[in-house]
């Protein structure tokens, strides 16, 4: 099993999407990364060599991205930024709602979570 980042990445997989599976790395990046290390997209991740996952992961190291707990811990200290500040977008992560303009009358359950049933709230009655 290949390590990258501190992640075990899956080995029956091409490695092209084998590296999504670390934070931060998208197709995009993972294509320019393999086109610098010299790794052909298609390759499956357990048909490499160990000399190809070393220049994978100096690769991913001399490009400067951000990846996992870096990039992570970034987001973190951005998020409590704006919640310092009190700005709107503070405080919509604050409370738990979309930050970027969604509606919220419906939808937004990925923000608010489950449906919360509220006691006493009678529904208009149907007609027969």
């Amino acid at each position: 099993m290949a390590r990258v980042e501190g992640v075990n990445i899956p080995t029956e997989k091409v490695i092209g999407i084998s590296l999504t599976y670390v934070h931060g790395i998208g197709r995009t990046t993972a294509k320019k990364i393999l086109e610098r290390a010299g790794v052909t997209w298609g390759t499956r991740t357990n048909a490499l060599t160990e000399d190809e996952i070393n220049r994978i992961r100096d690769e991913i190291k001399s490009s400067g991205i951000r990846v996992e707990g870096e990039l992570r811990r970034e987001t973190q200290i951005n998020i409590k930024r704006l919640s310092d500040l009190g700005c709107y977008r503070g405080l919509r992560h604050r409370k738990g709602l979309p930050v970027r303009g969604q509606r919220t009358r419906t939808n937004a359950r990925t923000r608010k979570g489950p449906r919360k049933t509220i006691a006493g709230k009678k529904l208009a009655p149907t007609k027969k």
